[in-house]
């Protein structure tokens, strides 16, 4: 059976110089606790958050079941007034709805074109933006998004991966957040920058045998909480009640190793982008050999990429 999950560590009160010493370099997950994080905690009620950014309309997700499948695509685009998604997303039952009376909603905010603009609470939802302090933990030319998110209770997000830096701060409601070390990568049966397996408390182990192998962090979120998750660590979070967060996503590496159509932080570097495409054209090329060949070809190019870009000491 799966393994225990191990607690990601929680820290009060850390100020940026010990972040950027201490707890940044080590790239594991952390909690944040006691920080300064405006009127946003105290303030976010349904009620305020309804009037605030008035009835501008939203694009959300809203899925019939609680766990939502972005490979499968289990869920529908729908748009509402903003008040009104606020209201409908705190409910358990709802008397209007798209697919049933318990759907659950999910917002994400974008920028105004999606395609270009990134999002940034500032200006998709200046009012609130105004509750907000974040945590000046890096420098403002190295801020890339911060991404607004109302999430219905119980609902669960795909388990995937970032490949910038950012900070999950939970301002109102209860998150728990489940996260596997990019080192684990090999056992999470990917799709892209996703996960295949949904449900991580009880997964299919028939159809994923070697998930069990992957080592489980995980961490409870409350209202003020602020949780670190270095860039490749996958994340899994489920909403444990309705609730406010907002994300802040920071470039870590030279601005031309990012893509530079990327608006949501998770379209992999320009180096890697490359080098999968270079690696699958090798692959093609391996198809001309007969079976036996190709297996022993493929192992003698696994063996050399662990040789020579694989961490000895990676932890």
């Amino acid at each position: 059976r799966e393994q225990a999950a191990v607690a990601v560590e929680r820290l009060d009160g850390v100020t940026r110089e010990r972040f950027l010493r201490d707890i940044y370099p080590r790239r594991k997950p952390v909690v944040l606790t006691g920080l300064e994080l405006g009127t946003c905690t105290t303030k976010w009620t349904v009620d305020y958050l309804s009037q605030a950014e008035g009835s501008k309309e939203v694009k959300i997700h809203v899925s019939a079941v609680p766990q939502m499948d972005f490979l499968s695509k289990n869920f529908v685009y729908r748009t509402l007034p903003f008040d009104v998604f606020v209201r409908r997303a705190a409910e358990v039952k709802h008397k209007e709805y798209f697919l049933t009376e318990d759907e659950k909603y999910y917002l994400r905010s974008v920028g105004e074109d999606v395609r270009k603009d990134i999002a940034d609470i500032r200006k998709q939802f200046p009012v609130l933006a105004d509750d907000v302090h974040i945590p000046e933990y890096f420098e403002k030319e190295q801020f890339f998004s911060s991404v607004f998110r109302i999430s219905s209770a119980g609902l669960q997000l795909w388990t995937h991966y970032d490949v910038m830096d950012n900070f999950l701060i939970q301002v109102t409601g209860k998150k728990r957040v489940v996260l596997y070390s990019p080192r684990d990568a090999p056992y999470l049966y990917l799709s892209g920058t996703k996960s295949e397996v949904l449900d991580v408390d009880n997964p299919d182990l028939e159809k994923y045998p070697l998930f069990v192998k992957a080592k489980r962090y995980q961490c409870f979120l409350e209202a003020g909480d602020v949780l670190f998750i270095p860039a490749l660590w996958f994340h899994n979070v489920i909403s444990e009640e309705f609730g406010v967060a907002l994300n802040v996503f920071w470039k870590h590496l030279p601005a031309e190793s990012y893509d530079k159509t990327d608006t949501y932080g998770n379209k992999d570097p320009m180096a890697a982008s490359r080098a999968i495409q270079i690696l699958d054209r090798a692959l093609k090329t391996l198809e001309e050999l007969p079976e036996e060949y190709r297996d022993f070809y493929a192992r003698r190019m696994v063996l050399r990429i662990q040789e020579k870009a694989y961490m000895n000491d990676y932890v």
